[in-house]
């Protein structure tokens, strides 16, 4: 899930007052607007609406996550104002493939924030797959054809006037066609 907090944290507030149910995420991340100690040890408060981030992230089983390399995240352009870290990710709990993250001040282009990104490793999986095949032009391709078009003409299509039953019918040539 990818957040933006605007400067009044609307989002936030939204999702501490909704109860919004996301089943199995795994990665929550974006630009939070927060400043904070925890995640910046050289910025020296700790607001309240870390807090709520916090029990947030903890609503859906997931921890923050800190960055290989402990970096700015926003850049400012503007004179006398710092760069600060207000970028952040948060990982699911406990997960082992996912444990950390890193930022990338050098993808960001003309942009002000830096990319973050973490790798999550796929297994190799083997599926067992096997194709039919019929020869172009063959006594068995004729023969195939003939059955898909007697399969097709003999589908009931007389009431399809609402969605279930335009699901039946299509379920019925479905089997049909399987059959063949």
């Amino acid at each position: 899930m990818n957040i933006y907090s605007d400067s009044s944290h609307s989002i936030l507030k939204y999702l501490k007052d909704t109860e919004v149910n996301i089943l199995n995420l795994l990665i929550m991340t974006g630009d939070f607007n927060i400043r904070d100690s925890i995640w910046n040890p050289s910025f020296p408060y700790h607001p309240a609406i870390s807090d709520d981030l916090m029990t947030i992230a903890d609503s859906f089983n997931l921890d923050l996550s800190f960055p290989t390399h402990c970096i700015s995240t926003r850049y400012s352009d503007i004179a006398g104002e710092s760069n600060s870290v207000i970028d952040l990710m948060f990982l699911q709990s406990g997960s082992t493939e996912l444990n950390n993250h890193s930022v990338h001040p050098d993808w960001h282009l003309s942009l002000d924030h830096a990319s973050l990104m973490v790798s999550i490793a796929i297994d190799e999986e083997n599926i067992d797959s096997f194709r039919f095949s019929i020869t172009k032009n063959s006594e068995e391709e004729v023969n195939f054809i003939k059955e898909v078009i007697y399969a097709i003409k003999s589908v009931d299509i007389s009431d399809i006037s609402d969605p279930i039953k335009l699901e039946k019918t299509i379920n019925s040539l479905t089997s049909k066609i399987e059959y063949t």
